[in-house]
């Protein structure tokens, strides 16, 4: 399927499903991001109940600490 992520065109594996698959094949952890779906935040308790379909836009925020 392929999404929007971050502003380009991607193309995930048939394995990523839900956010927290899409977290996972990245390899970022859940409490350090924002993730926002279609225009919506999701909850980071939700990340497994909700499902990425094709054509998605999907924003990923990751912080960084430092100063």
């Amino acid at each position: 399927m392929v999404v929007v992520l971050n502003g380009k065109k991607v193309e995930l594996a048939d394995d990523v499903q839900n956010v927290r698959a899409l977290l996972a094949s990245y390899q970022l952890q859940e409490k350090i991001v924002v993730v926002e779906q279609n225009g919506v935040i999701i909850d980071r308790t939700r990340y497994e109940e909700a499902p990425i379909m094709d054509g998605d836009r999907i924003e990923i925020v990751h912080f960084v600490g430092g100063g």
